[in-house]
């Protein structure tokens, strides 16, 4: 895919984070392009590579970006930490954007910002790899990386929540992600999801986003349209439809089943 349609891609979707559209995405946590690529056909705004749970290498990562792009979707990995010798190479393996797990403060945004965007809005430093075309796009990768990559922050603790007014006080931010499983943990209920203080700190989330006029992410892990139709009407404005280990888990629970039945 030649540069000029990869960005007309990114800009898309800032563009449609920007204006809260309904954006679509899928999530890869296993290394094989197949999936990936399988996704991308399927017509997601965009796949997201976990790299905070999985053991997927900045090569797999970079294979990832790759397939996406060439079947027309962006790509935003999760990086594993904020640490600029991950957030780097992925930018430069030709990353759309990023989804950034565990923010939770102003002061963290701006360190992201920094790594992520390139002067004066931040401080990446310059070189040639892939995001550059390997320097036949340098000029004008430099030029518009600022205003066409996305920066998502995942919601993810009871101190992000209550500071979720100043963590989407920064332009360059164009969403971010409620985590609910986190949030519960850091509440003393893990794993309970439905909690009425989990909802209460996911609502706080949304209804923050609305105001500032930024996208507010949600996973649906088990999906199904109604499940998709609740999420909206609940004020999210783009979700992550599943992912491949969710698939794979309840196809493999699902032939668990079949075969107990039948050994019965």
């Amino acid at each position: 895919m030649s540069y000029a349609a990869r960005l007309a891609r990114r800009r898309a979707l800032k563009q449609k984070l920007q204006n809260r559209e309904p954006v679509f995405g899928g999530w890869v946590s296993y290394g094989d392009p197949a999936i990936t690529e399988t996704f991308a056909m399927a017509g997601f705004d965009f796949i997201a590579i976990d790299m905070e749970h999985t053991t997927l290498s900045l090569v797999d990562a970079r294979t990832i970006i790759t397939s996406a792009q060439s079947e027309g979707a962006c790509c935003l990995p999760r990086p594993v930490s904020h640490t600029n010798d991950i957030l780097k190479p992925l930018l430069e393996a030709g990353a759309d954007g990023m989804f950034i797990q565990m923010v939770e403060t102003p002061e963290q945004v701006r360190v992201l910002i920094d790594a992520m965007k390139f002067p004066p809005l931040g401080k990446r430093s310059y070189g040639v790899n892939r995001a550059h075309g390997y320097g036949f796009d340098f000029d004008a990768y430099i030029n518009d990386w600022n205003d066409s990559s996305s920066l998502i922050l995942q919601i993810e603790s009871i101190t992000a929540v209550e500071n979720i007014d100043a963590l989407l006080d920064f332009p360059e931010v164009d969403g971010v992600m409620v985590g609910p499983y986190d949030i519960s943990g850091s509440l003393g209920v893990p794993g309970q999801t439905d909690h009425p203080l989990v909802r209460e700190a996911g609502a706080k989330v949304v209804n923050a986003a609305k105001r500032a006029g930024k996208s507010c992410c949600t996973q649906i892990a088990d999906v199904a349209p109604e499940k998709v139709r609740d999420a909206f009407d609940q004020g999210f404005t783009f979700m992550i439809l599943g992912s491949d280990l969710f698939i794979l888990s309840k196809w493999a629970d699902d032939m668990k089943a079949v075969m107990a039945e039948i050994k019965a």
